[in-house]
């Protein structure tokens, strides 16, 4: 009954031993996820419609179709009005009951959950303001699992089934099954989600801005091609080439907090100085603009507020964050040549006032040759990028291989 993230590889294991029989297998398997991914792209197609699309006899197609509707992937609506001679089809769908994704999240100063379906809709969404920086992770993740509980259950009383959940963390995961090896602003290292989480259905686990910059790659925001940088009590950035992401050779690029943007400032925790975190992350903002941290409302909501209603010392430090990311961006621009820089997080609600400085730091140090910071923008997701990309990572899963749904 549930997506894994790694499914393709224990799925299609049988398939691995010559002969007939795994072929056979293989290649039904192959065409159960070209047609669903075909019905998930088009409306208003009929068995016959998908059968002339994708150069398979109708008998087979239908076949593949009840499939996909006896796992709940697909369902059947009205006829359809191809114009053809011949009795019509109905028109088939993807499936808005039955599987969906499951994505949960931990936040520095939050957790989250939410349920999307096999479109993509949000169904379910939960956030809860909580400090959980250096607290005991097996607190922390009961806490999230009874959130957990709480949105599969509103999820199931719409007819929805949430699949194996993926959790969004700022940190980086090991190499073992949902171990969280750093995680330096919840103050966590080699924490075993897999041996803490309480109770059935251990998450499977992704970085917090991986998952961010594949929710915009997934619904449709950002182009094949992009820099996504993004900011809570760290500064984290993913990137995309050809529509992938790039993990670096063993899995930590995106570090982009870490490069130093005064050389000579003050010591990072990290053991460098004059990082960008030490003038772009919340906390710093916070301390630049003069205000305490808030124990009641949440960080970012605090300098929005401050700075709509033109609070000097908030836009001032808004402002200098600002440089310093056009410093460190202009770096990473140089470097691989994005399409877009897309700001999401904490910067995608802060983009009126960061934007206008990220870049005229841009145009002043990307001379070489030319560069619209036009393209660089923010968000339409804005926090909810990293909890939304975890839901739809399993969505995706599920098209790339409906025989993982048992």
């Amino acid at each position: 009954m549930n997506a894994v993230r790694h499914s393709s590889t224990a799925h299609f294991a049988d398939s691995s031993t010559p002969g007939p029989a795994a072929s056979q297998l293989g290649m039904r398997r192959h065409n159960l996820a070209l047609v669903l991914r075909i019905v998930a792209t088009h409306t208003d197609l009929s068995r016959a419609d998908v059968a002339a699309r994708i150069g398979l006899t109708r008998a087979a197609v239908s076949s593949l179709v009840d499939e996909l509707i006896a796992a709940e992937l697909v369902r059947e609506g009205p006829m359809a009005s191809s114009g053809r001679a011949g009795r019509p089809g109905r028109t088939l769908t993807l499936n808005d009951s039955g599987p969906a994704g499951f994505g949960l999240e931990i936040g520095v100063g939050h957790l989250g959950a939410c349920v999307v379906d096999l479109g993509g809709e949000v169904r379910v969404w939960r956030r809860v303001e909580r400090s959980n920086a250096h607290r005991d992770p097996a607190d922390v993740l009961a806490a999230l699992a009874d959130l957990a509980t709480e949105a599969r259950t509103e999820a199931e009383s719409s007819g929805l089934r949430p699949l194996s959940p993926m959790l969004s963390a700022p940190g980086l995961p090991g190499p073992g099954p949902a171990m969280l090896t750093h995680a330096p602003n919840l103050g966590w290292h080699d924490v075993p989600i897999a041996t803490l989480w309480p109770g059935p259905d251990t998450p499977h686990l992704e970085n917090e801005a991986n998952l961010g910059a594949l929710a915009e790659l997934w619904t449709a925001h950002a182009p094949a091609n992009f820099l996504h940088v993004s900011a809570e009590a760290g500064i984290g950035a993913a990137l995309v080439i050809d529509g992938r992401l790039y993990s670096g050779s063993r899995g930590f690029a995106g570090e982009l907090g870490h490069m130093p943007v005064h050389p000579d400032g003050p010591r990072c925790t990290c053991g460098s100085r004059g990082c960008l975190e030490l003038y772009a992350n919340q906390e710093a903002v916070l301390h630049a603009a003069g205000l305490p941290e808030p124990t009641a409302t949440d960080p970012v909501t605090v300098l929005t507020e401050h700075a709509r209603a033109g609070h000097p010392g908030a836009l001032d430090a808004i402002e200098r964050a600002g440089d310093a990311l056009g410093i460190a961006l202009a770096g990473a621009i140089g470097l691989f040549d994005p399409a877009a820089v897309i700001l999401g997080g904490a910067y995608a609600e802060l983009g009126d006032w960061l934007l206008p400085r990220i870049r005229r730091q841009l145009e002043t140090r990307l001379t070489v040759r030319p560069f619209d910071v036009q393209t660089v923008t923010a968000s339409p997701l804005g926090r909810r990028g990293p909890m939304l990309g975890a839901a739809l990572h399993t969505v995706r899963e599920v098209l790339r291989n409906p025989a993982s749904i048992g």
